[in-house]
Protein backbone atom coordinates (compact mmCIF):
# COMPACT_ATOMS: atom_id res chain seq x y z
CA UNK A 1 0.00 0.00 0.00
CA UNK A 2 1.32 3.36 -1.00
CA UNK A 3 1.99 5.87 1.72
CA UNK A 4 0.13 9.22 1.73
CA UNK A 5 3.47 11.03 1.42
CA UNK A 6 4.36 9.23 -1.80
CA UNK A 7 0.96 9.99 -3.33
CA UNK A 8 1.29 13.69 -2.55
CA UNK A 9 4.94 13.98 -3.60
CA UNK A 10 4.56 12.37 -7.05
CA UNK A 11 2.72 15.31 -8.69
CA UNK A 12 5.25 17.71 -7.22
CA UNK A 13 8.15 15.74 -8.67
CA UNK A 14 6.51 15.66 -12.10
CA UNK A 15 5.88 19.39 -11.94
CA UNK A 16 9.52 20.04 -11.01
CA UNK A 17 10.69 17.86 -13.91
CA UNK A 18 8.53 19.80 -16.32
CA UNK A 19 9.96 23.03 -14.99
CA UNK A 20 13.48 21.90 -15.86
CA UNK A 21 12.63 21.30 -19.57
CA UNK A 22 14.67 23.35 -22.05
CA UNK A 23 12.77 26.33 -23.48
CA UNK A 24 11.51 25.84 -27.06
CA UNK A 25 12.42 28.57 -29.52
CA UNK A 26 9.59 30.40 -31.20
CA UNK A 27 8.68 28.86 -34.57
CA UNK A 28 8.77 31.17 -37.61
CA UNK A 29 5.48 32.67 -38.60
CA UNK A 30 3.71 31.88 -41.86
CA UNK A 31 4.75 35.30 -43.18
CA UNK A 32 8.41 34.61 -42.41
CA UNK A 33 8.26 31.18 -44.07
CA UNK A 34 6.63 32.67 -47.16
CA UNK A 35 9.26 35.44 -47.34
CA UNK A 36 12.08 32.89 -47.09
CA UNK A 37 10.52 30.74 -49.83
CA UNK A 38 10.09 33.74 -52.12
CA UNK A 39 13.70 34.79 -51.57
CA UNK A 40 14.94 31.28 -52.40
CA UNK A 41 12.80 31.16 -55.56
CA UNK A 42 14.02 34.58 -56.69
CA UNK A 43 17.63 33.51 -56.16
CA UNK A 44 17.09 30.32 -58.19
CA UNK A 45 15.44 32.25 -61.02
CA UNK A 46 18.26 34.79 -61.11
CA UNK A 47 20.83 32.00 -61.23
CA UNK A 48 19.00 30.23 -64.07
CA UNK A 49 18.71 33.48 -66.00
CA UNK A 50 22.43 34.14 -65.60
CA UNK A 51 23.24 30.66 -66.94
CA UNK A 52 21.02 31.07 -70.00
CA UNK A 53 22.39 33.39 -72.69
CA UNK A 54 19.92 35.95 -73.90
CA UNK A 55 18.87 35.63 -77.51
CA UNK A 56 16.91 37.40 -80.21
CA UNK A 57 14.87 36.35 -83.18
CA UNK A 58 15.44 37.21 -86.81
CA UNK A 59 12.26 36.93 -88.87
CA UNK A 60 12.22 37.26 -92.65
CA UNK A 61 8.52 37.53 -93.46
CA UNK A 62 9.12 38.08 -97.17
CA UNK A 63 11.09 34.84 -97.57
CA UNK A 64 9.33 32.80 -94.92
CA UNK A 65 11.83 31.83 -92.24
CA UNK A 66 13.04 32.75 -88.77
CA UNK A 67 15.96 31.87 -86.52
CA UNK A 68 17.25 32.79 -83.07
CA UNK A 69 20.73 34.27 -82.65
CA UNK A 70 22.86 34.63 -79.50
CA UNK A 71 22.34 38.13 -78.13
CA UNK A 72 25.97 39.18 -78.22
CA UNK A 73 26.35 38.49 -81.92
CA UNK A 74 26.45 41.35 -84.39
CA UNK A 75 24.81 41.61 -87.79
CA UNK A 76 27.14 41.82 -90.78
CA UNK A 77 25.18 44.38 -92.75
CA UNK A 78 27.48 44.27 -95.78
CA UNK A 79 26.91 40.53 -96.23
CA UNK A 80 23.16 40.57 -95.54
CA UNK A 81 20.38 41.30 -98.02
CA UNK A 82 16.67 40.74 -98.62
CA UNK A 83 17.22 36.99 -99.00
CA UNK A 84 19.03 36.43 -95.72
CA UNK A 85 21.37 37.58 -93.03
CA UNK A 86 24.82 37.01 -91.53
CA UNK A 87 25.60 37.37 -87.83
CA UNK A 88 29.07 37.20 -86.28
CA UNK A 89 30.58 36.61 -82.87
CA UNK A 90 32.89 39.67 -82.61
CA UNK A 91 36.55 38.74 -82.44
CA UNK A 92 35.98 34.98 -82.31
CA UNK A 93 35.91 34.11 -86.01
CA UNK A 94 32.50 32.43 -85.82
CA UNK A 95 29.44 33.33 -87.85
CA UNK A 96 26.09 32.03 -88.97
CA UNK A 97 24.60 32.57 -92.40
CA UNK A 98 20.99 31.92 -93.30
CA UNK A 99 19.71 32.53 -96.81
CA UNK A 100 16.70 31.75 -98.92
CA UNK A 101 17.22 30.26 -102.38
CA UNK A 102 14.50 30.35 -105.01
CA UNK A 103 13.46 27.06 -106.57
CA UNK A 104 15.84 26.23 -109.39
CA UNK A 105 13.96 24.17 -111.94
CA UNK A 106 13.65 20.56 -110.84
CA UNK A 107 16.74 20.59 -108.61
CA UNK A 108 16.27 18.27 -105.65
CA UNK A 109 17.32 18.89 -102.07
CA UNK A 110 19.93 16.16 -102.48
CA UNK A 111 21.47 18.03 -105.40
CA UNK A 112 21.50 21.28 -103.46
CA UNK A 113 23.21 19.58 -100.50
CA UNK A 114 25.86 18.15 -102.83
CA UNK A 115 26.54 21.64 -104.19
CA UNK A 116 26.75 23.18 -100.71
CA UNK A 117 29.23 20.51 -99.58
CA UNK A 118 31.55 20.90 -102.56
CA UNK A 119 35.11 21.57 -101.39
CA UNK A 120 34.35 20.59 -97.81
CA UNK A 121 36.09 17.81 -95.90
CA UNK A 122 34.75 15.22 -93.47
CA UNK A 123 31.18 15.73 -94.61
CA UNK A 124 28.66 13.85 -92.48
CA UNK A 125 24.90 14.27 -92.38
CA UNK A 126 21.43 12.84 -92.79
CA UNK A 127 18.22 13.70 -94.56
CA UNK A 128 15.23 14.14 -92.29
CA UNK A 129 12.34 13.12 -94.46
CA UNK A 130 12.15 14.67 -97.92
CA UNK A 131 12.43 18.33 -96.95
CA UNK A 132 15.28 18.66 -94.45
CA UNK A 133 19.00 17.95 -94.13
CA UNK A 134 21.26 18.20 -91.07
CA UNK A 135 25.02 17.76 -91.34
CA UNK A 136 28.52 18.80 -90.38
CA UNK A 137 31.75 19.32 -92.30
CA UNK A 138 35.14 21.01 -92.25
CA UNK A 139 35.83 23.81 -94.71
CA UNK A 140 39.48 22.83 -95.12
CA UNK A 141 40.63 26.07 -93.51
CA UNK A 142 40.45 25.02 -89.87
CA UNK A 143 36.75 25.70 -89.40
CA UNK A 144 33.89 23.36 -88.56
CA UNK A 145 30.59 23.89 -90.34
CA UNK A 146 27.17 22.85 -89.04
CA UNK A 147 24.42 22.84 -91.67
CA UNK A 148 20.66 22.74 -91.80
CA UNK A 149 18.70 22.98 -95.04
CA UNK A 150 14.91 23.14 -95.13
CA UNK A 151 12.76 22.96 -98.23
CA UNK A 152 9.63 25.09 -98.43
CA UNK A 153 6.37 23.84 -99.99
CA UNK A 154 7.01 25.78 -103.22
CA UNK A 155 10.44 24.17 -103.67
CA UNK A 156 12.52 27.08 -102.37
CA UNK A 157 15.27 26.20 -99.90
CA UNK A 158 16.47 27.93 -96.73
CA UNK A 159 20.11 27.17 -95.86
CA UNK A 160 21.62 27.90 -92.45
CA UNK A 161 25.33 27.38 -91.86
CA UNK A 162 27.12 27.89 -88.54
CA UNK A 163 30.89 28.24 -88.98
CA UNK A 164 33.35 28.26 -86.08
CA UNK A 165 37.09 27.58 -85.52
CA UNK A 166 37.81 23.89 -85.05
CA UNK A 167 39.96 24.67 -82.00
CA UNK A 168 36.91 26.20 -80.30
CA UNK A 169 34.62 23.22 -80.85
CA UNK A 170 33.95 22.78 -77.14
CA UNK A 171 32.68 26.35 -76.93
CA UNK A 172 30.59 26.44 -80.11
CA UNK A 173 29.33 22.94 -80.91
CA UNK A 174 26.35 22.98 -78.55
CA UNK A 175 25.61 26.60 -79.47
CA UNK A 176 25.56 25.68 -83.16
CA UNK A 177 23.08 22.88 -82.54
CA UNK A 178 20.76 25.11 -80.50
CA UNK A 179 20.87 27.87 -83.07
CA UNK A 180 20.13 25.58 -86.00
CA UNK A 181 17.37 23.89 -83.99
CA UNK A 182 15.63 27.27 -83.79
CA UNK A 183 15.30 27.57 -87.58
CA UNK A 184 11.68 27.67 -88.72
CA UNK A 185 10.19 27.96 -92.21
CA UNK A 186 6.70 29.13 -93.08
CA UNK A 187 4.77 30.48 -96.02
CA UNK A 188 6.39 33.63 -97.48
CA UNK A 189 4.33 36.79 -97.29
CA UNK A 190 3.41 36.69 -100.97
CA UNK A 191 1.88 33.23 -100.57
CA UNK A 192 -0.32 34.02 -97.56
CA UNK A 193 -3.92 35.27 -97.81
CA UNK A 194 -3.91 38.94 -98.75
CA UNK A 195 -0.14 38.98 -98.50
CA UNK A 196 -0.26 38.69 -94.73
CA UNK A 197 2.76 37.77 -92.64
CA UNK A 198 3.62 34.32 -91.36
CA UNK A 199 3.98 33.69 -87.65
CA UNK A 200 3.86 36.73 -85.43
CA UNK A 201 7.26 38.12 -84.54
CA UNK A 202 8.16 38.61 -80.90
CA UNK A 203 8.84 41.99 -79.39
CA UNK A 204 12.58 41.37 -79.75
CA UNK A 205 12.35 40.25 -83.37
CA UNK A 206 14.83 41.68 -85.84
CA UNK A 207 13.52 42.07 -89.36
CA UNK A 208 15.58 42.53 -92.53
Amino acid sequence: MKSPFFVVAMPLLLLAACGRAEPVEDLPSQEELAAAANAAAAKAMASAKADTPASRNYVNVERGFSITFPEAWVKDTASSNADGVVYQDPGAGADIRIFWQKKDGEQTLQQIVATVNEGSEGVSGDFVGDNEYRGTANDGEGNNVALRLMKQPDGSVVTASFVYPEMLSEQYQAMAERTLDSLRVFAPKAQTPEGGAGPAAGTNAVKP
